[in-house]
């Protein structure tokens, strides 16, 4: 299968020239945030429900990335495959030896926030960009690292037969 890659400032795209399967990467710079709890709000008789600011800001960002990643792609009708990879910042206080660890991947961050969390506000983020609807993720792949800066990688195919 012969494939094309291009990569231009921090996005990443990629067409599998035999099939014509649409694929296509971005990288998400900065600490990785993971999807908030709705919150509630008591006004006078009435309960309304909101998302925290720090989820809106992370959706927003990911999605104005994720529509520079997608040019003038239409969002995907098809089923898609997505994998995310999450590089947490190593704590600076942290041994010598426990960074060089972590930055060989001998030790694998176990804290928050929560591998499922961050993948949520991703895919919710790329609604009507990448594809009409996360619904239409019939298969992903999460993987959580550390490493000396936080950030997101995101890459998403098409699932033809």
């Amino acid at each position: 299968m012969a494939l094309t890659t291009v990569i231009i400032s921090g996005l990443i795209g990629v067409l599998c020239q035999r099939c014509q399967m649409f694929s296509t990467g971005f990288i998400i710079e900065g600490d990785p945030v993971a999807k908030g709890r709705p919150k509630f709000a008591r006004r006078g008789k009435f309960v309304s429900v909101y998302t925290p600011e720090k989820t809106k800001t992370y959706e927003t960002k990911v999605a104005e990335i994720a529509t520079n990643a997608m040019g003038d792609q239409e969002p995907l009708e098809t089923p898609v495959v997505v994998s995310i990879w999450i590089y947490l910042q190593i704590p600076k206080s942290y041994s010598k030896k426990r960074f060089a660890d972590c930055i060989n991947q001998l030790e694998r961050p176990t804290k928050k926030p929560d591998i499922d969390n961050v993948a949520k506000a991703v895919t919710d983020a790329m609604n009507g960009i990448v594809y009409q609807d996360d619904s239409q993720i019939v298969s992903i792949h999460i993987h959580k690292y550390y490493a000396s800066t936080g950030s997101v990688i995101v890459f998403i195919s098409e699932d033809l037969p």
